[in-house]
Protein backbone atom coordinates (compact mmCIF):
# COMPACT_ATOMS: atom_id res chain seq x y z
CA UNK A 1 0.00 0.00 0.00
CA UNK A 2 2.96 2.46 1.13
CA UNK A 3 4.71 1.98 -2.39
CA UNK A 4 1.48 2.24 -4.45
CA UNK A 5 1.20 5.47 -2.73
CA UNK A 6 4.60 6.35 -3.44
CA UNK A 7 4.04 5.77 -6.58
CA UNK A 8 0.95 7.70 -7.23
CA UNK A 9 2.66 10.65 -5.76
CA UNK A 10 5.72 10.48 -7.71
CA UNK A 11 3.70 10.26 -10.78
CA UNK A 12 1.74 13.62 -9.49
CA UNK A 13 4.78 15.20 -9.15
CA UNK A 14 6.85 14.25 -12.07
CA UNK A 15 3.30 15.31 -14.54
CA UNK A 16 2.85 18.88 -12.64
CA UNK A 17 6.56 19.57 -13.14
CA UNK A 18 6.86 18.65 -16.64
CA UNK A 19 3.32 20.42 -17.35
CA UNK A 20 5.03 23.76 -15.98
CA UNK A 21 7.60 23.03 -18.61
CA UNK A 22 5.38 22.19 -22.29
CA UNK A 23 6.79 24.56 -24.24
CA UNK A 24 10.42 23.77 -23.95
CA UNK A 25 12.00 21.32 -26.61
CA UNK A 26 10.85 17.82 -26.69
CA UNK A 27 10.78 14.47 -28.58
CA UNK A 28 7.55 16.02 -30.01
CA UNK A 29 8.36 19.28 -30.45
CA UNK A 30 12.40 19.35 -30.54
CA UNK A 31 12.60 23.03 -31.38
CA UNK A 32 9.70 24.06 -28.21
CA UNK A 33 6.82 25.63 -28.74
CA UNK A 34 5.94 29.27 -28.33
CA UNK A 35 4.03 30.39 -24.61
CA UNK A 36 0.84 31.52 -25.51
CA UNK A 37 1.46 33.74 -21.97
CA UNK A 38 4.43 35.16 -24.25
CA UNK A 39 3.79 38.61 -26.37
CA UNK A 40 2.54 37.78 -29.50
CA UNK A 41 5.89 38.74 -30.69
CA UNK A 42 7.06 35.90 -30.21
CA UNK A 43 5.65 34.54 -33.29
CA UNK A 44 8.05 37.21 -35.28
CA UNK A 45 10.87 34.39 -35.28
CA UNK A 46 8.07 31.52 -35.82
CA UNK A 47 9.15 30.94 -39.81
CA UNK A 48 12.82 30.44 -38.86
CA UNK A 49 12.26 27.86 -35.93
CA UNK A 50 13.93 24.70 -36.77
CA UNK A 51 17.42 24.09 -38.47
CA UNK A 52 18.41 25.56 -41.90
CA UNK A 53 21.45 25.17 -44.33
CA UNK A 54 23.11 28.37 -44.99
CA UNK A 55 25.79 29.67 -46.88
CA UNK A 56 27.78 33.03 -45.37
CA UNK A 57 29.91 35.22 -46.78
CA UNK A 58 32.07 38.20 -45.15
CA UNK A 59 34.11 41.27 -46.02
CA UNK A 60 37.60 40.15 -45.91
CA UNK A 61 40.27 42.65 -44.76
CA UNK A 62 41.02 44.02 -47.70
CA UNK A 63 37.32 44.77 -48.43
CA UNK A 64 36.64 41.93 -50.69
CA UNK A 65 34.40 39.27 -50.46
CA UNK A 66 35.96 35.70 -49.21
CA UNK A 67 34.47 32.38 -50.80
CA UNK A 68 31.39 31.73 -49.14
CA UNK A 69 30.87 29.13 -46.57
CA UNK A 70 28.41 26.86 -45.39
CA UNK A 71 26.46 26.86 -42.03
CA UNK A 72 23.81 25.30 -39.95
CA UNK A 73 21.60 27.99 -38.06
CA UNK A 74 19.11 26.63 -35.95
CA UNK A 75 16.45 28.55 -33.75
CA UNK A 76 14.20 27.06 -31.18
CA UNK A 77 12.32 28.70 -28.25
CA UNK A 78 13.40 28.69 -25.12
CA UNK A 79 12.29 29.60 -21.38
CA UNK A 80 9.20 27.73 -21.71
CA UNK A 81 8.17 28.61 -25.40
CA UNK A 82 8.99 32.92 -23.73
CA UNK A 83 11.97 33.10 -25.89
CA UNK A 84 14.02 32.13 -29.09
CA UNK A 85 17.64 31.36 -29.48
CA UNK A 86 19.54 30.98 -32.31
CA UNK A 87 23.25 28.43 -32.96
CA UNK A 88 25.09 29.44 -35.76
CA UNK A 89 28.02 26.52 -36.66
CA UNK A 90 29.75 27.92 -39.27
CA UNK A 91 31.98 25.34 -41.21
CA UNK A 92 35.84 25.67 -40.20
CA UNK A 93 34.60 25.93 -36.30
CA UNK A 94 33.39 29.41 -35.42
CA UNK A 95 29.97 29.18 -33.49
CA UNK A 96 28.05 31.86 -32.48
CA UNK A 97 24.51 32.41 -31.02
CA UNK A 98 21.77 34.67 -29.60
CA UNK A 99 19.29 35.00 -26.60
CA UNK A 100 16.16 36.84 -28.19
CA UNK A 101 13.75 38.74 -26.27
CA UNK A 102 10.83 40.72 -26.46
CA UNK A 103 10.65 42.95 -23.62
CA UNK A 104 6.68 44.70 -24.40
CA UNK A 105 7.60 47.72 -21.88
CA UNK A 106 9.88 48.60 -24.53
CA UNK A 107 7.97 47.15 -27.51
CA UNK A 108 11.36 46.06 -28.66
CA UNK A 109 12.87 42.99 -29.08
CA UNK A 110 16.92 42.77 -27.59
CA UNK A 111 19.19 40.13 -29.04
CA UNK A 112 22.13 39.03 -27.11
CA UNK A 113 24.86 37.71 -28.97
CA UNK A 114 27.53 35.14 -27.91
CA UNK A 115 30.41 33.55 -30.47
CA UNK A 116 33.53 31.57 -29.93
CA UNK A 117 35.60 33.95 -31.59
CA UNK A 118 34.80 36.82 -29.17
CA UNK A 119 34.36 35.64 -25.99
CA UNK A 120 33.11 38.40 -23.56
CA UNK A 121 31.81 38.72 -19.95
CA UNK A 122 29.30 41.09 -21.07
CA UNK A 123 26.99 39.98 -24.41
CA UNK A 124 26.83 42.85 -26.83
CA UNK A 125 22.61 43.52 -27.31
CA UNK A 126 21.07 44.43 -31.09
CA UNK A 127 17.67 46.16 -30.37
CA UNK A 128 14.98 46.30 -32.85
CA UNK A 129 11.33 45.10 -34.60
CA UNK A 130 9.72 42.76 -37.17
CA UNK A 131 7.90 44.88 -40.08
CA UNK A 132 5.75 42.71 -42.70
CA UNK A 133 8.77 39.81 -43.86
CA UNK A 134 11.85 42.05 -42.39
CA UNK A 135 13.15 42.11 -38.79
CA UNK A 136 15.78 45.03 -38.45
CA UNK A 137 18.02 45.04 -35.66
CA UNK A 138 20.82 47.84 -34.45
CA UNK A 139 23.84 48.12 -32.25
CA UNK A 140 25.19 51.21 -32.01
CA UNK A 141 28.98 51.16 -32.90
CA UNK A 142 31.43 53.80 -34.72
CA UNK A 143 33.21 52.99 -38.68
CA UNK A 144 36.79 52.10 -38.26
CA UNK A 145 37.55 55.97 -39.16
CA UNK A 146 35.66 56.85 -35.87
CA UNK A 147 32.40 58.01 -37.69
CA UNK A 148 29.09 57.52 -35.34
CA UNK A 149 26.65 54.94 -36.49
CA UNK A 150 25.56 51.16 -36.38
CA UNK A 151 25.73 47.40 -36.95
CA UNK A 152 22.61 46.89 -38.67
CA UNK A 153 21.38 43.74 -38.83
CA UNK A 154 18.44 42.56 -41.40
CA UNK A 155 16.59 39.12 -41.69
CA UNK A 156 14.24 39.53 -44.77
CA UNK A 157 12.22 37.44 -46.84
CA UNK A 158 11.58 35.26 -43.99
CA UNK A 159 9.49 32.34 -44.67
CA UNK A 160 8.94 28.72 -44.19
CA UNK A 161 11.09 27.81 -47.02
CA UNK A 162 14.21 30.08 -45.34
CA UNK A 163 15.31 33.53 -45.45
CA UNK A 164 18.06 35.68 -46.18
CA UNK A 165 20.10 37.83 -43.45
CA UNK A 166 22.88 41.01 -44.02
CA UNK A 167 25.45 42.85 -41.89
CA UNK A 168 25.64 46.20 -42.93
CA UNK A 169 27.46 49.26 -41.01
CA UNK A 170 25.02 52.21 -41.33
CA UNK A 171 25.59 55.83 -40.57
CA UNK A 172 22.84 57.37 -38.21
CA UNK A 173 20.72 58.64 -41.11
CA UNK A 174 21.15 55.23 -42.97
CA UNK A 175 22.50 57.13 -46.20
CA UNK A 176 25.95 55.63 -45.95
CA UNK A 177 25.01 51.25 -46.01
CA UNK A 178 28.05 49.03 -46.10
CA UNK A 179 27.86 45.40 -46.44
CA UNK A 180 30.04 43.54 -44.35
CA UNK A 181 28.39 40.28 -44.53
CA UNK A 182 25.61 38.59 -46.16
CA UNK A 183 24.11 34.86 -45.50
CA UNK A 184 21.08 32.57 -47.30
CA UNK A 185 18.95 29.84 -45.67
CA UNK A 186 17.34 27.40 -46.52
CA UNK A 187 15.31 25.58 -44.28
CA UNK A 188 15.59 22.08 -43.54
CA UNK A 189 12.19 20.26 -44.18
CA UNK A 190 10.70 17.94 -41.34
CA UNK A 191 10.81 14.08 -41.48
Amino acid sequence: MKSALLFAALFFCLSSLQAQFEYEASAEHPFGLPNPEAPEQILDYAPLIGECDCSSVRRKPDQSWDVPKNMLWRFKYILNGMAVQDDALHEGGTHGGSIRQFIADSTRWYVHYYSTNFPSTTLPAWEGNKNDSTMVLYKEQKAPNGMDGFYRITFSEMTNDGFKWSGDWVNPDESIVYPTWKIDCIKRKEE
